[in-house]
């Protein structure tokens, strides 16, 4: 059986209003989402996003009354590079 490789950390990219980036670094986790692409999370676990083979990003509520907002980006993370763990 054929199986997938994914990226092991991302970096959400969200605009703020009139500010500057904010960055929300997520980590993959072994859950899949609806569409079948791995569940990705930052450290809090309150952060959720499926993201697929294309980068596509589905933000995933983690509490009953949270309204997720789309990140700009997704990007892949290197296991190497500094900052990382």
């Amino acid at each position: 059986m054929n199986q997938m490789v994914h990226t092991e950390r991302y970096e959400l990219i969200f605009q703020m209003s009139g500010a500057a980036d904010d960055v929300v670094s997520v980590r993959l986790t072994d859950r899949l989402g609806a569409g079948g692409f791995p569940v990705y999370e930052d450290e809090t676990g309150i952060v959720r996003a499926e993201i697929s083979d294309r980068g596509e990003v589905r933000m995933i509520a983690s509490g009953g009354h949270q309204v997720p907002g789309a990140p700009l980006l997704a990007r892949p993370l290197s296991e190497n590079a500094p900052g990382t763990r």
